[in-house]
């Protein structure tokens, strides 16, 4: 069935970790969402996720939402290549891993700046955006 990664549609990391994801996700499994689009707030309506505490990334999967690292981790899983093995990341306490998430979450417009609106997908990739 795949999973579901709501992402910030302004956040250029963002926009790259997408990038990203499809291209070490030959099978397809991931659908994208902005946050900020109609489906992407009904789902984290949906699934309860609070948009002042979750910003970045929401993986759903199996009806179940994840945040913050654990999202993360879980998107990595499912990678193609080497890029599953950062799952072996969830050795760390997780709140030592969202703590160092949320962190970098909190500068990633500084570090890495931001559009004024959300990705618009390339007609090659468009199948795979909700």
């Amino acid at each position: 069935m795949g999973a579901i990664v709501l992402f910030d549609g302004v956040c250029n990391f963002c926009n790259g970790s997408v990038n990203f994801i499809i291209e070490h996700d030959k099978a397809g499994y991931f659908k994208f969402a902005p946050l900020q689009s109609e489906i992407g707030e009904k789902l984290a309506e949906k699934y309860g996720i609070d948009r002042a505490e979750t910003d970045s990334v929401v993986m759903i999967e199996d009806e179940r939402a994840f945040t913050h690292s654990e999202a993360a981790m879980r998107i990595a899983r499912r990678l193609d290549g080497i890029w599953s093995l950062a799952y072996a990341l969830r050795i760390i306490p997780r709140p030592v891993r969202d703590w160092a998430y949320k962190l970098f979450a909190k500068y990633r417009y500084k570090l890495f700046g931001r559009r004024d609106q959300c990705m618009i997908p390339t007609p090659d990739v468009r199948a795979r955006f909700l």
